[in-house]
């Protein structure tokens, strides 16, 4: 690997001037910094929570969108959240379809959509349970666990200062802190112990083996150089290298994924054969092969971690597509993996995107496609089913016309 592509600092590593939280306590205003990785905005309104607050007057608070910084035992601020995540999921009434009802029937991107602002919702209402955490990184609550690893992990070193985050997110940072402390196996790198990649926090984990597998099983047109637009974890360009590409070249814009592939790439020994460059989409050059797995649905992210998953006016999908000839061999091969979950929910056209892929100047060498395999495929109370269970994925083997 060339450690002067390599990145220098994580991005918690910046220094961001974080908003100011406020509320009252013991006669006296007091202030914290705020801090959320998704972004949500402070607080309108504060008020101080304990072991009294019921469930039904929590849940009417956080709907309110009122945060309710929690001064009682830790551990029942998680048992409070439990309970409103069951008052959240509890089930609707949903009106049937009728004459007088026409608004009950949707088309699937109104569906889409409307799943997408019942998920927002709910995210918002969990948030509004509040923690705050002292400079030390310490939290000054009975039975509250220490959880200074994760923090450095995700957030960086401690500074002079403190902050109040949503104990969602701070529950949702431990679990990706587990997560990067056990990794996952992934069967295309062979077997145990060199087969295991650890997601990093605000990194999408490879969760969805399929489209590893297509990249495993594909005939590799040379082993020569390949590249690997958007490496995130590093899985897909550990799969190359281990079946036998002799350099690979992984980009991408995320200074946390460049961290966490060079870290996955260190851990199965195979710093010598895989580069990393941080750059918009391509690197300089061309290669025999160039590797893509862009977000698969054309929706705005509401959180940076989203941003794995959704892809605005499918920029990174067209993007790809557009410039993929300036960097292919006369006879490259560009394999674009995606689902066509966006298909069936009405949010992009078949047509659309074979009219991208004849415009980027590429036609079609072949087709290879999986049915897709995660657990929402079999969840019929699942709003978007019907698309989930209907999904492809497919790895698109694109050449020069």
């Amino acid at each position: 690997m060339n450690s002067q592509d390599a990145p220098k600092l994580p991005a918690t590593s910046l220094k961001v001037v974080a908003p100011a939280i406020t509320w009252q306590e013991n006669g006296h205003d007091c202030e914290d910094a705020w801090r959320s990785e998704r972004g949500a905005p402070v607080p309108k309104r504060v008020v101080l929570a304990d072991d009294t607050l019921s469930a039904d007057s929590a849940y009417r608070l956080a709907c309110a969108g009122t945060g309710m910084l929690w001064r009682g035992d830790f551990q029942n601020a998680r048992l409070l959240l439990q309970a409103l995540a069951r008052r959240c999921d509890a089930p609707k009434k949903v009106r049937r379809a009728s004459k007088t009802h026409p608004e009950a029937t949707h088309t699937p991107p109104e569906i889409f959509h409307l799943h997408r602002q019942a998920q927002s919702q709910r995210a918002r209402t969990l948030s509004m349970i509040l923690i705050q955490i002292n400079p030390d990184r310490q939290i000054s609550l009975r039975r509250a666990p220490d959880w200074r690893a994760a923090m450095k992990e995700a957030w960086g070193p401690a500074v002079s200062t403190g902050c109040v985050t949503s104990l969602r997110e701070l529950l949702g940072l431990v679990g990706a802190h587990e997560w990067h402390e056990k990794g996952m196996e992934i069967s295309a790198l062979g077997t145990a112990p060199l087969n295991r990649i650890h997601p990093s926090y605000g990194v999408f984990s490879p969760v969805r083996g399929e489209y590893i597998q297509l990249v495993a099983d594909a005939p590799l047109p040379s082993t020569e150089l390949a590249f690997d637009i958007g490496i995130g974890t590093g899985v897909l360009s550990a799969v190359l290298a281990r079946r036998g590409v002799k350099h690979v070249v992984g980009t991408d814009l995320d200074p946390r994924a460049l961290a966490c592939a060079k870290e996955n790439i260190q851990r199965l020994g195979l710093k010598e054969k895989v580069e990393l460059i941080q750059t918009d989409l391509f690197p300089e050059g061309k290669a025999p092969l160039v590797v893509c797995n862009p977000p698969w649905l054309p929706a705005r992210a509401s959180a940076p971690i989203e941003r794995a998953i959704y892809d605005e006016n499918s920029a990174m999908l067209k993007g790809f597509l557009a410039g993929l000839s300036a960097h292919l061999t006369a006879k490259g091969e560009g394999w674009l993996i995606l689902s066509d979950l966006a298909e069936h929910l009405g949010l992009r056209t078949r047509a659309e995107l074979e009219g991208w892929i004849e415009a980027g100047g590429l036609k079609v060498l072949d087709k290879i496609d999986t049915k897709a395999e995660h657990k929402k495929v079999q969840d019929e109370s699942d709003p978007l089913h019907a698309a989930r269970a209907a999904e492809m994925t497919s790895l698109w083997r694109l050449a020069l016309i």
